[in-house]
């Protein structure tokens, strides 16, 4: 074969990888038509905005006002650093003019309004797994938030993390659109907990650790991780004595609602975020999380 058809050849091999990219990572966004029919409350959205945790990254960070949604929080991680958006009701800096379908796509697809995707710093791996009447609750208590005008940068990425679509890629390994399923062995209580851990509260994200291309190891599930967003690590969640087998059902819900270990430390850091949403749960809710906690497969540390 020729030079000149080998050149021909190669080019057309890049050409055809190219298109194969172009096509197997474009977002897959819903449809309006996909959604159920529902009619938004957003007081329940108020709850739901709680459970998800949304002040924990998208409150401002110089607030104390956890409704100052005006984002701006810098998450620093081996990928890059992403900064957190504004998800307030500002119709230009925030979320105030999306449509239902694009904030159930942002939430559930990773795929914004304008069609691309969201990094996976927004933890829609685990959010694809609400109630999409749960996400259209929350979308009309955002609604109802404060505007906030302050624009976000963008993230800084370093290559090949700062080519957006090859998100697309990355979503075939680890979202597949399915709806949650609670474990049949669970009794009532510990799956509203399965519940909220695995689809709201995203626990997960944090407490369990990742592959090399940063997706969750749902084999080490809740083990304990390196901290995604910063040094040190995040601490084993299951009945293992790695983590919180002397902790009983109580101690968790305590935890959740106050702030305070059996051991009378408090929950620091980024916990302490977090148990400023708990604490605005039911005591039911707590106490489902704490019964899952329970039932989850005890693992050692992971390293």
């Amino acid at each position: 074969m020729s030079g000149r058809l080998l050149v021909i050849a190669f080019v057309g091999l890049a050409t055809a990888g190219a298109v194969a990219f172009w096509l197997v990572s474009a977002p897959q966004p819903l449809t309006a038509d996909a959604l159920p029919s529902h009619e938004p409350d957003a007081e329940r959205g108020r709850y739901v905005f709680f459970a998800t945790g949304c002040a924990g990254c998208h409150a401002t960070p110089d607030q104390d006002d956890p409704l100052h949604l005006g984002g701006g929080r810098e998450l620093d991680t081996p990928f890059g650093v992403f900064r957190v958006p504004n998800v307030s009701s500002d119709p230009e800096a925030g979320i105030g003019e999306w449509s239902d379908v694009e904030f159930v796509n942002a939430m559930m697809r990773g795929v914004s309004p304008r069609g691309r995707h969201y990094y996976p710093a927004f933890p829609y791996t685990t959010y694809q797994r609400m109630a999409p009447e749960d996400v259209l609750d929350l979308k009309a208590f955002l609604d109802t938030v404060p505007a906030v005008d302050t624009g976000i940068g963008g993230h800084d990425l370093a290559f090949p993390f700062n080519v957006r679509r090859g998100v697309g890629v990355w979503k075939l390994l680890n979202l597949d659109g399915q709806p949650f399923e609670a474990d049949p062995e669970l009794d009532e209580t510990a799956q509203r907990g399965a519940y909220l851990v695995e689809a709201m509260s995203h626990c997960g994200e944090c407490h369990t650790p990742r592959d090399m291309l940063g997706g969750l190891d749902h084999d080490r599930w809740l083990a304990g991780a390196a901290n995604p967003a910063g040094e040190g690590r995040i601490p084993n969640i299951t009945p293992h004595a790695d983590g919180i087998v002397d902790w009983s059902e109580r101690d968790i819900v305590y935890a959740l609602e106050t702030g305070f270990t059996p051991e009378f430390d408090t929950l620091g850091s980024s916990m302490a975020r977090v148990v400023s949403n708990t604490s605005e749960l039911t005591d039911e809710d707590r106490q489902a999380i704490a019964a899952y906690l329970k039932a989850v497969s005890p693992l050692s540390d992971a390293r």
